[in-house]
């Protein structure tokens, strides 16, 4: 399990449950899960039009994944957000089902970009994945009080000239950034778990933003390490262990944060 071709494993899973936590947080503090899973699954639509061209998957990943991001907020300006996530979602898996029916000769790499390939991440990947890391981890810290602010009371953001549609195009930008850069690692499908899961049980234990950031940090790296002992041991695929461990400590903790709010209300 410790072995030195499972190093690789560990770095790369603990550097996507970091950035998970961060994003994820805010994600369910905006009430965007579905932004959460448009454009992680949209976005694999670039990869395999990228693979049909003879491209790096990566690299269609992340156009796919910043036009996804760039779509969905011009939309949303018009019209309901929802509405326009939707859209974008269909337009981008309608694009992707054209271009695997074109070609089925890199379905295995596509289908690790839905899965996940963490248990295979080479030396060579690690540095473009911290690299992505730190540019989305500064991303997040540097919209930090203007995107609590939008995210918590818009209206009181607008008055002190905080633009709603700046923040909100700027944090699918980031949205976007986490996955291209979490997709080849984990997955489009356990991404998608691992931002929600951990940062909706956060949010049930915490009111404070950094307090329940820490803690959604904790819980996503809990998970992906707890995962992948298991999917090591027992060889079954990590993506059960991750969605099961993360809908557990989701569930835990609204149990948990009802508990604490019944004792904090005084009895009538």
């Amino acid at each position: 399990m410790f072995s030195s071709f499972m190093v690789n494993t560990w770095v790369a899973a603990s550097i996507v449950a970091v950035v998970g936590g961060v994003v994820g947080f805010f994600v369910v503090l905006r009430g965007s899960a579905f932004v959460a899973h448009a454009i992680p699954h949209g976005a694999f639509s670039g990869a395999a039009g990228a693979a049909l061209l003879g491209l790096n998957t990566v690299f269609g990943l992340g156009v796919f994944a910043l036009a996804g991001a760039l779509g969905i907020s011009a939309l949303g300006r018009k019209g309901r957000h929802d509405v326009a996530t939707a859209l974008g979602l269909v337009v981008m898996l309608g694009t992707g089902a054209l271009f695997l029916s074109w070609s089925a000769e890199y379905a295995p790499q596509i289908y690790a970009l839905l899965f996940g390939e963490v248990l295979g991440v080479s030396r060579a990947e690690l540095w473009p994945i911290a690299g992505l890391a730190i540019v989305c981890l500064a991303a997040v810290a540097l919209l930090y009080r203007p995107l609590v602010l939008s995210s918590i009371a818009p209206e009181l953001g607008e008055v002190r000239g905080v633009s709603e549609r700046v923040i909100d195009t700027a944090f699918l930008l980031v949205v976007a950034l986490a996955t291209a850069m979490t997709v080849p690692v984990v997955g489009a499908l356990l991404m998608f778990s691992l931002m929600i899961a951990p940062a909706g049980a956060a949010r049930a234990l915490s009111d404070r933003p950094g307090v329940a950031i820490a803690c959604s940090i904790a819980l996503a790296l809990v998970t992906v390490w707890v995962g992948i002992a298991l999917s090591y041991a027992i060889n079954w695929p990590l993506g059960f262990f991750v969605g099961t461990l993360g809908a557990a400590f989701y569930g835990l903790g609204r149990l948990i944060g009802a508990r604490r709010r019944r004792i904090a209300s005084p009895v009538a």
